[in-house]
This record gives structure tokens, sequence and C-alpha cells, in this order.
């Protein structure tokens, strides 16, 4: 049996890695995504992450690496989290429509759900919810002790007893407009602050 605080946390870690691995192989399994002859975009980050940024929907780049946050969204993210002074190792992100279909509300409901599944694995302190088709998503979960989330952008509030909320525009609608990408930046900042008020543990 693991004794120390370190051998316990590596434990759980171990746990977390081959849950979402796991989950990784159900979803390239999934007949709705194999339909599409292409393969489902998979959640990327750390299994512990203290950060969870949900997404609605993947980008072409994201679509072509089947990674979520790949390519420009990611770059802007890392720049941010640059200037919040957040590491970006402790970050986790994922989208809604895994399925990589022509319209993300064809999505297929069942790997949607899988939001949930990640969720549960990673077990963050704060969700990062991007745009309002993000948080319908997220409010349709059954995530359990989780309450409404909503659509208050840059606003710390509780999401379960463990995790807060903190709803932010869309990024990839703020990547190419300069008011977009001021009103993302005004509300995704109070990240830095939520971040900078955690314990030193």
């Amino acid at each position: 049996m693991p004794s120390t605080d370190n051998e316990i946390r590596e434990k759980y870690l171990e746990k977390a890695i081959r849950e979402l691995n796991q989950l990784s192989r159900d979803l390239q399994d999934c007949e709705a995504c194999t339909r599409t002859k292409v393969m489902p975009v998979l959640g990327s980050g750390h299994p512990q992450a203290d950060i969870f940024l949900l997404k609605y929907a993947p980008t072409v780049s994201e679509i072509e690496e089947g990674v979520a946050f790949y390519g420009r969204p990611g770059n802007a993210l890392m720049k941010s989290f640059k200037r919040l002074n957040i590491d970006p190792t402790v970050v986790y992100g994922t989208v809604c429509a895994k399925c990589p279909v022509e319209d993300p509300a064809d999505a297929d409901a069942e790997c949607v759900a899988r939001v949930a599944d990640e969720f549960n694995i990673v077990e963050p302190k704060i969700i990062v919810i991007m745009g309002e088709d993000a948080l319908g998503i997220l409010n349709g979960l059954d995530i359990p002790l989780s309450r409404t989330v909503e659509a208050r952008y840059g606003e710390i509030q509780a999401f379960t007893p463990a995790c807060d909320a903190l709803v932010v525009p869309e990024l990839d609608e703020a990547l190419d407009e300069e008011g977009a990408k001021r009103r993302f930046w005004r509300a995704f900042r109070t990240l830095g602050r939520w971040h900078d008020d955690l314990p030193p543990y």
C-alpha cells in the first residue's frame, strides 16, 4: 500500500492516465465517429489538471490532428497563460463535439456526453466554458452535485462542491476580430485572479 503523500498522488495519477487512455480507445471505436472516416478529436493536457477548458466544436486544424486546442486556438491560449502566469501543464482541454461532422449540432449525443467522463476523471478545480453552445452542453450533462452555470462572462461561479466555473466568449471567434478578442480577454483574465488565489499546495 502507498504510504506517503507522493506515492498516493502517483497512484491517483496512474489511475487518471489509465481511465483517459480507455476513454480515448472508446472514442476511437465510436460508430458515430468512424462513419465520418475521420478520427474523433481527443482531449489534451494533464490528466489531473486544475484547469479544464471546454470548447463547443473543433477547428479544421484540431480535426486534422485529432487533438483539442491544436494550432491557433492552442497558441492563443499559451500566450494568454503566459500573461496570467499560469503554468500550461496544469491545464486540460477538450471539445464537446468530438465527432468530426460538418455541423457540430449533429455530433452523436453519446460522444458529447463523454465530456462528463473526462471531467470526472480529471477532477479539475475550475472549468472554463467557452461560449454559450458549450455552456448549454455542460448544463445538460449528468455531473454529480453540479449546479446550473449561468451565461455570466468573466464571473467565477460554483459548479460542484469541488469545482468552480468561468464562462468566457467563444475562443475561435475571438481569433480574427479585434472586438471579440478584447471581449474574450476581459472575461478570460479572471482565470488569472482565480489562479493567484489558489492555496500553495
